[in-house]
């Protein structure tokens, strides 16, 4: 009986970006399975760059070319991993945006979420982000989209995938299986440029009510891929929220890192969860690293409570996260373009170990 399988993968930066393009290789090993062909694809800020590129037919063997440079790759993921958004971001607008993540952050206890909104709006440049949404769905620009089976069909219940922070499933409704392709149409809405693949998800956070959005999914508003790109990676008091639908949204990882529970009412036998930016188990840390802990601990506790969901649910969960010995290397700023290189290469060293793990505790039901 073939297995339905979904694939969430959540922020990390650029550095979590790399480091998840190298755990996505080894899952793809590990379970002999070409993570393309999942049943859903769902990303959160550098998480949406990569469902992105997935559903767009790249593979992450795609990804490692273009981040190691190699001949011949590429041209769309090559100029898209050659920006460097900068490792600090610009100086900000004086004024509030994200108001809404306050009330967000106290109704669901995540102090991050509340701080988050806060932060005063951003000034970065998301151009980049636009650029590859718009260059992933240029027509022809790629043929290598696999093979795969139907688009998962929703549940008896019907399957709720625009959600509050406070549950999976509080807002927008609808069947899954909508077959929206390239267009990443709606009926009865206007198309919009989209991938192949038709359930790749990328989730934002409502500017003014911390909502989560799963744009791409039935019931959201329908947007161009490039704007929702942009939206999912727009961290607050660092890029300004995207407006979509006469509505602003920042990074969705402002709410939650991975957002694997609005996986939820698809009743998957499996999901696959790559989450550079959460440790089991707690991650030690020396120095300024205990700044990036702080964080880390927050995101942890709310996709711990995710996976907790889905395994009551009865799907099993594989939970790959990053070891104590890729985080030295990756240091407290995934922002860090220098550090590329080395996340890449310690990443190769470790992440068979990690995803091994992280299949037999999946099937012990723990985590690692």
């Amino acid at each position: 009986m073939t297995t339905r399988r979904g694939l969430a993968i959540g922020c990390g930066g650029i550095l979590g970006f790399a480091w998840t393009a190298v755990a996505l290789a080894a899952v793809e090993r590990a379970l002999d399975w070409d993570a393309r062909t999942a049943e859903v694809l769902i990303g959160t800020s550098a998480g949406a760059e990569i469902a992105a590129a997935l559903g767009s037919g790249r593979t992450p063997a795609d990804l490692l070319a273009a981040l190691d440079g190699a001949p011949a790759t590429d041209p769309v993921l090559t100029r898209h991993v050659a920006v460097d958004p900068g490792r600090v971001p610009p100086l900000p607008a004086p004024a509030l945006p994200g108001l809404g993540l306050i009330g967000a952050g106290l109704r669901t206890g995540s102090p991050y979420t509340a701080l988050a909104g806060l932060l005063p709006r951003g000034r970065g440049d998301a151009r980049w982000l636009r650029d590859f949404g718009s260059a992933l769905t240029e027509p022809g620009a790629f043929g290598g989209r696999p093979e795969r089976g139907n688009a998962p069909a929703a549940n008896a219940r019907g399957a709720k995938l625009s959600a509050s922070p406070d549950a999976a499933a509080d807002a927008g409704t609808g069947s899954p299986a909508d077959g929206r392709g390239r267009t990443g149409a709606v009926p009865g809405q206007a198309a919009r440029a989209w991938v192949d693949h038709p359930a790749t998800w990328l989730v934002a956070a409502d500017a003014a009510t911390g909502d989560r959005v799963a744009f791409g999914s039935p019931g959201a508003p329908p947007a161009d891929l490039g704007a929702a790109i942009a939206a999912s990676w727009a961290i607050p008091g660092w890029f300004p929220p995207v407006r979509i639908a006469g509505r602003d949204y920042v990074d969705g990882g402002a709410v939650s890192s991975v957002s694997a529970d609005l996986l939820l009412p698809l009743e998957l036998d499996e999901v696959v969860v790559v989450a550079p930016m959460t440790s089991a188990g707690g991650a030690p840390a020396r120095g300024l690293d205990r700044a990036e802990r702080l964080l880390r601990r927050q995101m942890t506790r709310g996709l711990d409570r995710e996976v907790a969901a889905l395994r009551a649910a009865g799907t099993r969960v594989i939970r790959v996260e990053p070891s104590l010995v890729d985080l030295a290397v990756m240091g407290p700023n995934f922002m860090e373009f220098s550090r590329r290189a080395a996340t890449l290469e310690i990443a190769r060293r470790t992440t068979s170990t990690r995803v091994a793990a992280a299949i037999r505790a999946a099937h012990e039901g723990a985590t690692v």
